[in-house]
């Protein structure tokens, strides 16, 4: 099963100059609790954004530079020569950034989201969600508070 995974303002912002424009620690601890022991699938700025490699994930890199070779990666030149090294009958991630949710897209099975109820100034966007394609399972909303600036919710949509 391949998983999107993404935190997204309300006009689709995921981020500025390769950094996320808001801190929610909740979510962070989410996505550390849904990826960890999966494969991950990102593209080579959403690898490079990290101080180091995720601790417990297998990290695969989307990259056309032919001698890209970071330390403990796995790297792959396509979305879908990515997707085959992912074990076959376990739960991947595609973390992003906005051009590989986007080649992503027709290739996962369901979108954990959590939306960040603000609009942003940003240069990387999550694809619009088509819901005639999608239905969202569940939802789960989470108000602001001393260590999170912005109201935000949870969604998980699959696949119809």
């Amino acid at each position: 099963m391949i998983i999107m995974i993404a935190a997204v303002a309300e006009n689709n912002a995921l981020g500025k100059n390769n950094e996320l424009v808001w801190h929610l620690p909740n979510d962070f601890k989410r996505f550390k609790n849904l990826t960890s022991g999966h494969h991950i699938i990102m593209g080579r700025k959403t690898f490079e954004s990290f101080p180091k490699p995720l601790p417990n994930r297998t990290h695969i890199v989307i990259s056309r530079q032919e001698n890209y070779k970071p330390e403990g990666c796995i790297v792959a030149n396509s979305i879908e020569e990515a997707i085959k090294i992912c074990p076959e009958n376990e739960i991947s991630y595609i973390i992003g950034g906005g051009e590989i949710y986007e080649l992503g897209m027709i290739h996962s099975d369901k979108i954990e989201l959590t939306l960040v109820h603000h609009s942003f100034e940003a240069d990387a966007f999550f694809p619009e969600i088509n819901m005639d394609d999608w239905k969202i399972i569940h939802s789960e909303f989470q108000a602001k508070d001393e260590k999170h600036l912005f109201d935000y919710t949870y969604q998980t949509y699959i696949r119809k």
